[in-house]
């Protein structure tokens, strides 16, 4: 949710707009790809998307945007958005959670839209963990931008706390590491559409102790694998002797000539073997190969109890910015 409070002293003087307020639909998408993108750019978060990925959020599982999104446009411009989602399972440790995101175009920010829009959205967040939650300790989610951003400080004044930090690196592809070493018994190979459950089951293992996360649903986790921004023929999958999985790197392409590491993980029986770091290298250098791609990036929990940014750093990734993650708790 981006809002800062301060405005330019000019602005003081300058009539506020009529605003009209709706729901985003899928006519908009091209609106709301500008805006977002836009405000990727000015408050420097790099958080980019195109149509066709916001047409499948509106699209997705359990998302019902006539009341989970809002929509705030001056004249024929998108000014202002918010969305909430609320994921069917909860999290591993038993809470109920809801993610709510947004953003206020930065001319038209301290007059209020923010507040209004996180006044409606954290409403609705509530009603949606209550139906599908029932009774469980439960929470609200946003992520807040740059650490120090004046959206970390709205969301202070609304009763959230900082509670976790995730770096975004990068990785340039002009050069490459070395082939991965062979690990016996395994077979490194790309996702084909007959491995979709069993990786759907090898996340749910891998993730079981990562902060904020909970299982992965069939639908959900469905509609990543589809979806128009997933790239498998960049992905890798570390396989053992009966083909189960035990190791995967899950790209996609968000922007062009951007690949972007969605999910790495390992089971927990098969971690040491340095299998996420053989498929992180083969992803690599499948992508450096393509000839499509200028940098490969990702997005790491600065603290992982995995070591996973050891790892990133290990394959040649540095970090580029820090994003904070912030959240309130949901009265039972």
């Amino acid at each position: 949710m981006h809002e800062t409070t301060s405005t330019r002293s000019s602005r003081t003087a300058e009539p506020a707009p009529t605003y009209r307020w709706g729901r985003l639909a899928l006519d908009d998408v091209g609106a709301w790809s500008g805006l977002v993108n836009h405000l990727a750019e000015a408050d420097g978060t790099e958080e980019f998307y195109q149509p066709e990925d916001l047409a499948e959020e509106l699209s997705g599982h359990g998302v019902d945007p006539a009341r989970d999104t809002w929509a705030v446009w001056a004249g024929e411009e998108l000014v202002a958005w918010t969305a909430v989602g609320c994921p069917p399972t909860p999290d591993h440790e038993g809470s109920g959670r809801a993610h709510l995101e947004g953003g206020v175009h930065p001319d038209h920010r301290g007059r209020g839209l923010g507040r209004a829009l996180m006044d409606a959205a954290e409403a609705r967040a509530a009603e949606l963990v209550a139906e599908r939650h029932p009774g469980r300790p439960a929470h609200l989610s946003v992520g807040a931008g740059l650490v120090g951003s004046s959206a970390q400080a709205m969301l202070h004044r609304r009763g959230y706390a900082d509670v976790r930090w995730f770096d975004m690196l990068a990785r340039p592809l002009d050069d490459v590491p070395p082939a991965p070493a062979g690990t016996a018994g395994v077979r490194l190979v790309s996702p084909a559409p007959e491995h979709e459950e069993a990786v759907r089951e090898a996340h749910n293992l891998a993730f079981k102790d990562h902060w904020g996360s909970g299982p992965a649903a069939p639908e959900p986790w469905h509609e990543r694998w589809v979806g128009r921004s997933a790239r498998p023929a960049l992905s890798t999958l570390a396989l053992d002797e009966d083909g189960r999985v035990l190791s995967y790197v899950l790209v996609g392409e968000w922007v062009e000539r951007h690949a972007y590491v969605n999910l790495v993980g390992t089971v927990p029986e098969a971690r040491g073997r340095g299998l996420a770091a053989a498929c992180l290298v083969r992803t690599v250098r499948e992508a450096a190969g393509a000839g499509s791609y200028d940098v490969i990036e990702l997005d790491v929990d600065s603290d992982s109890p995995t070591g996973a940014t050891r790892l990133y750093e290990r394959v040649g990734f540095t970090r580029k910015l820090r994003t904070v993650a912030m959240r309130r708790p949901l009265p039972l």
